[in-house]
């Protein structure tokens, strides 16, 4: 591999590639973006728990994303990891590249766009992916550059590990299953964690940092440095998710979806540059056990269309085939339905 092949290589762009430069029947449309006004801020602090379930609901199935505050989370943790995220993206890109893979297989990797190995044109992203619990058998795989790297990365991944164990039995709870029913369902539970450099852009309007996709695991928690990038596709809309200081977004991923029988929404999201600021984010995700056996409980089989909406599969199926497609695919769920003449669709819209 070249140093070319990194987006993070310390020399800006004057224009853009061609390699990165979307048709124009896919490009953004930034003009025709609307603010997303109606998401959800849930304060995980509040005295009354039954509120915020009945708040999670709403969220879960209105939106499939919301922003958590008070969430317990400590603040110079949280600086120190964005620190960290930036000081590693500029280290020597000699350095960075020891680091290189397009191997999607592999557990610790950096790399560039989505999956360089199936996609025509590329998108304008540089990550490192890491893997994180169980902490002791892969910490010691992690860079050693920044040099406090391993210990602020680990930390915050415990921290962000135990969020999203309190978010997920919110979201059990609020479907009337009891707290513990997605710690059951989702096994003993991988965590992954990408750290997602944007570069500033010189032609934003020609490419994306992420096209619109879905997230194949269960649950997303996202930090963001502060400069806006996200949007949701909501009613054929997008949505632009402006951050909120000290809260993350939270976000459905495709096996809550099939675990509520698709009361709760995966739904379509994606990442936009800009020609002014570098842009940083830092996403945990929840994952299945790679065994666990992903099927939604008897007691919500009345909802959905009458009847349970997807096949019996394992995580290890599922992720197989999500790695199998370019991110912005039909939705990979469709892969697993029972029914494969349902009406029942995503509403994913025009992702163009």
């Amino acid at each position: 591999m070249t140093h070319e092949t990194l987006l993070s290589r310390g020399i800006p762009f004057s224009s853009l590639p061609d390699s990165y430069v979307r048709p124009p029947s896919e490009r953004p449309r930034l003009s025709e973006v609307l603010p997303f006004r109606a998401i959800p801020i849930i304060d995980l602090a509040s005295p009354d728990r039954s509120d915020v379930v009945r708040q999670v609901r709403h969220a879960c199935a209105s939106y499939g994303f919301f922003q958590i505050v008070n969430h317990g989370m400590p603040g110079a943790l949280v600086e120190n990891m964005l620190r960290i995220a930036r000081n590693f993206f500029r280290l020597p890109i000699e350095e960075k590249m020891k680091l290189y893979s397009d191997d999607p297989s592999k557990k610790l990797r950096l790399s560039t766009s989505f999956n360089v190995k199936k996609e025509t044109v590329n998108n304008w992203r540089d990550y490192l992916r890491l893997h994180c619990h169980p902490l002791e058998e892969f910490i010691h795989e992690w860079p050693t550059n920044p040099p406090d790297f391993r210990d602020v990365v680990g930390e915050y991944s415990k921290e962000a590990r135990e969020l999203a164990q309190r978010v997920m039995e919110l979201i059990s709870l609020s479907l009337g299953l009891g707290e513990d029913y997605l710690r059951r369902r989702l096994g003993s539970q991988a965590q992954h964690m990408a750290i997602n450099y944007y570069p500033v852009c010189p032609e934003p309007e020609l490419t994306y940092g992420l096209p619109g996709h879905t997230d194949p695991n269960a649950l997303t928690i996202l930090l963001q440095d502060g400069i806006a990038g996200l949007q949701v596709m909501i009613d054929q809309q997008w949505l632009a998710v402006d951050p909120v200081p000290g809260a993350f977004v939270v976000n459905i991923g495709d096996q809550i979806q099939a675990l509520s029988n698709a009361r709760y929404r995966s739904v379509w999201h994606r990442a936009v540059v800009n020609s002014k600021q570098e842009r940083m984010s830092i996403a945990t995700f929840m994952c299945p056990g790679s065994d666990a056996m992903i099927e939604a409980a008897e007691e919500l089989a009345g909802e959905g269309e009458g009847g349970l909406v997807y096949r019996s599969f394992t995580y290890d199926e599922y992720y197989k085939q999500f790695w199998s497609r370019s991110l912005d695919d039909d939705h990979c769920l469709e892969f697993f339905k029972r029914r494969p003449n349902s009406t029942w669709r995503l509403n994913r819209g025009n992702l163009a």
